[in-house]
């Protein structure tokens, strides 16, 4: 009986906590339920605009962690950031060299040397070396432009050691295959036979050949042209190798997991024996700036859209105007809400999108406004065009620059979000000496751009009366409504004038 008396006193209290336990969860939910029936009448009784956005707080300010420069034993510059958290590494080798530097009669030979730098180095194929970078996990690429070129390493921490030598002997010692460079050479011949069913690359080419002439290096494809393709050897391009890869002329960049002092010691042992001269720099010819409003129009018959470009020249990176610009062309052409893409494809729909940039690299770059629009409407889609382009000459609302401003301001972090981003940003502080702070300080000079500042640099800047007009489209659709615009002197012309003849490509 006391046993069982016992496991009756234990029962009765285990349904006791239950019931208690019941009781108190009931408890529970009902101050939960009077709290969201007291905070929806709070709302309610709160007078909520709807007719608009929510104002934005605040702008956040950027703090990156502090650059650190150093050199190495052969006098190589290290520009770095460390980045702690992910175990990653980012290493860029920056060379000045480019399109730019194209010996006369090669152009498209410093994209084609940094293109054959990974099919073979040092002991390897370009098989084993892509073997060897894919069992580490790692990646490696090569690049060119038109005044940078070099090679990129992104690899975990881990296997950092056994990826740098890989880096390097891509770097500084390829090999140039010669069946390798017979597989480049087809593949960009070939690209520029698609060309000539491109209207976006015929436009781009036009423009390009327009505002800086044959002679300037900005006027030329950076791939080059068939004729030049055809004639590069295995000579041509170790020469230019040799002439432009040397410590004199680099920079490295390095993001990651790693501190400054492991950073040097790791690069010292890849590149110190690293040697070269100092390379002499070219002379570029001068460029005129478009004098007069002239149409060019590119006959591409049967074309479905009619690709538009309206360009000048534009300005130097290095200007003193760089974050009044920014901000002025975000409001014309740099994003989404801007007037240009709000206008054709918006309230018109002439178009899927339109925009403007200008292109700033070490000389003056282009400045150009663009879009493809439907063909029957082209003559209109032009007016809007210049309508546009006269406007942002009158003063901005607040309004409008307070938004272009925030959409800067508040999108700039996100240029930082990666080791590799980081590395690109460092980039562009290595290609054009910018002042360490520029990053921490760039949400703060856009935030100080006023309107006064924007109508300045646009009447500086633009000037619609004196632009290039590029069209690609069907001309026996579109001549007729273009002349009629009367926006200048129609000169037109084949795709062939443009690119010049179809390559005839081997097919074996």
């Amino acid at each position: 009986m006391k046993t069982e008396s016992r496991f009756l006193t234990a029962e009765s209290r285990k349904q006791r906590g239950r019931r208690k336990g019941i009781h108190a969860r009931a408890i529970v939910a009902l101050i939960v339920l009077v709290g969201m029936l007291v905070g929806t009448a709070t709302v309610r009784a709160q007078k909520v605009d709807r007719s608009k956005p929510p104002e934005l707080g605040p702008t956040p300010t950027l703090k990156l962690p502090a650059i650190h420069r150093m050199k190495l034993s052969n006098g190589l510059p290290v520009v770095m950031i460390e980045k702690r958290g992910v175990p990653l590494i980012q290493i860029n080798l920056l060379v000045r060299t480019g399109s730019a530097y194209d010996p006369a009669g090669k152009s498209g030979l410093a994209n084609m040397t940094a293109d054959m730098m990974d099919e073979g180095a040092g002991t390897m194929t370009a098989l084993e070396l892509a073997d060897a970078i894919d069992f580490l996990g790692a990646s490696i690429s090569t690049f060119a432009g038109q005044h940078t070129s070099g090679v990129s390493l992104h690899t975990p921490v881990s296997k950092l050691d056994e990826a740098i030598p890989l880096m390097a002997d891509i770097a500084l010692r390829p090999t140039f295959p010669a069946e390798e460079l017979e597989r480049k050479r087809k593949e960009r011949l070939t690209s520029l036979l698609q060309w000539h069913d491109e209207p976006r690359v015929v436009a781009s080419v036009m423009l390009s050949k327009t505002l800086f002439g044959d002679e300037h290096p900005y006027g030329k494809p950076t791939i080059g042209n068939e004729l030049s393709i055809r004639s590069f050897t295995v000579t041509d391009l170790k020469n230019f190798h040799a002439a432009h890869f040397l410590p004199a002329n680099a920079t490295l960049v390095v993001v990651g997991e790693l501190s400054p002092k492991d950073a040097k010691a790791t690069l010292e042992r890849v590149f110190s024996k690293w040697r070269g001269r100092v390379v002499q720099q070219p002379a570029w010819p001068a460029v005129k700036q478009v004098q007069e409003r002239k149409v060019y129009l590119i006959d591409k018959p049967g074309a479905a859209q009619s690709e538009i470009r309206i360009g000048r020249i534009g300005v130097r990176r290095t200007t003193d105007d760089y974050y009044a610009l920014q901000v002025m062309n975000t409001i014309l052409g740099g994003s989404f809400t801007s007037r240009l893409n709000q206008n054709l494809r918006e309230t018109h729909g002439y178009s899927y999108g339109a925009g403007s940039v200008f292109d700033m690299r070490p000389m003056p770059g282009p400045f150009f406004a663009s879009s493809a629009v439907h063909t029957d409407v082209t003559d209109k889609a032009l007016m809007e065009f210049m309508k546009e382009l006269n406007g942002i000459l009158q003063p901005v609302s607040d309004e409008e620059l307070t938004r272009a401003k925030n959409y800067l301001a508040l999108g700039y972090p996100e240029r930082f979000q990666s080791v590799g981003r980081i590395a690109s940003q460092l980039n562009e502080l290595a290609t054009y000496n910018l002042p360490d702070d520029y990053f921490n300080s760039y949400i703060g000079r856009v935030m100080a751009v006023t309107k006064a500042d924007v109508e300045r640099v646009a009447k500086k800047y633009l000037d619609p009366e004196k632009v290039a007009i590029i069209i690609v489209g069907d001309r026996s659709v579109i001549e007729q409504g273009v002349r009629a615009v009367n926006l200048g002197a129609v000169e037109v012309l084949t795709v062939e004038d443009v690119l010049g003849k179809k390559p005839v490509v081997e097919t074996q």
